[in-house]
């Protein structure tokens, strides 16, 4: 067994590598020419692409077929009619197709591993479109979660809009946010069918699409898709934050980590650096912070940047602001630094190998 994170940062793509122990790393990078990268992810047959760009360095997504020994870039097809695109924001690979989300937000499906893209145009049709509006960093697809075995279903997580989902391959969408709060909202429109402020979502595996969802006002579980949402922050510190992850095994247990509040310096509460875990699904949580710094640690992670390995002894591990990779080979009960010093880290991902 072996373990790679695919780190996303605002220059480059870095690579962290480990046997199946996890106590060692090496670090390889950073890739694609020091690029601000936002997402890095890799699909089922090996293939590793990287989601960036910015007005300087214009917007690719870069590709790599050999473990980021050589990579190419292509965004043709990734064009808007009515706008530009400022930056590849994030990445998915489907059962049949690979997805990259757009800032402003839009959805691009490719069917040849990168190398052409097309448009999702019905999501930007949906009739709530002229209700989006841009959040703090702007109005951002930012998460994409296919079903691993439907290639027709997809959910997608924009800030601020919401949640949206397909189950026709993306020919028509609806928006899935019933039970979610906008406490920033006008009197009257707290629960609004659109507008909220998703910071993460992922999709626990087995039957019965159960999601967690981390956002700007609270943090949720959905049974059924999506289509309602119930609270689960009871017991954490702050209903604020930004990553969440999923068991791959046990759909149960999900990882969150609580930021203090909105405006009140995103970052771990009381500068004490903690996950938070469930295995009950919500009902109630436990902080994990052995081995992580419990002062002073002004400790941000931004939306994609926790992720879990497929490991029997599941490892958790997530990516600061400020460049340090903490990692653990035993689901949070114990942490130790497995990278430091690298530029901000916008994203981790996990490729679990057989070897």
């Amino acid at each position: 067994m072996r373990v790679t994170l695919l780190l996303g940062t605002n220059k480059g793509a870095f690579f962290l590598e480990s046997n199946a122990a996890r106590t060692d790393w090496s670090v390889d990078g950073p890739f694609c020419e020091a690029w601000p990268i936002n997402h890095v992810a890799s699909d089922a047959a090996g293939g590793i692409y990287a989601a960036g760009g910015s007005p300087w360095h214009g917007l690719d997504v870069w590709r790599s077929a050999d473990h980021g020994q050589n990579w190419s870039r292509s965004g043709k097809g990734i064009a808007v009619e009515d706008g530009e695109i400022e930056a590849v924001w994030s990445l998915a690979a489907g059962p049949d197709a690979l997805y990259a989300g757009v800032k402003p937000a839009a959805l691009f499906r490719s069917r040849d591993g990168g190398e052409t893209w097309e448009h999702l145009k019905a999501l930007n049709d949906h009739p709530s479109r002229k209700d989006w509006q841009p959040g703090g960093a702007g109005l951002t697809l930012h998460h994409i979660v296919p079903h691993p075995e439907v290639p027709q279903k997809l959910w997608v997580g924009i800030s601020t809009a919401g949640v949206f989902a397909t189950e026709d391959g993306g020919t028509t969408w609806e928006p899935r946010n019933k039970g979610t709060r906008m406490d920033y909202s006008p009197e009257g429109q707290r629960y609004p069918e659109v507008g909220q402020c998703v910071h993460g979502i992922a999709r626990a595996s087995g039957e019965g699409d159960i999601l967690y969802q981390q956002n700007h006002c609270g943090m949720y579980k959905s049974a059924d898709g999506g289509r309602n949402w119930e609270s689960i922050e009871k017991g954490l510190p702050s209903t604020f934050g930004f990553p969440v992850a999923v068991h791959p095994h046990n759909a149960e247990t999900a990882w969150y980590v609580p930021m203090n509040s909105d405006i009140g310096g995103r970052y771990m509460p009381e500068a004490k650096a903690a996950v938070w875990r469930t295995e009950d699904g919500g009902a109630s949580w436990q902080d994990l912070r052995q081995g992580l710094p419990q002062s002073h640690a002004y400790l941000t992670v931004l939306r994609q940047a926790m992720a879990v390995d497929r490991c029997a002894d599941v490892g958790v591990y997530f990516g600061t602001a400020s460049g340090t990779v903490f990692a653990s080979r035993d689901g949070g009960d114990h942490w130790n630094v497995a990278a430091e010093h690298l530029p901000m880290i916008t994203s981790v991902e996990t490729i679990t190998h057989e070897v």
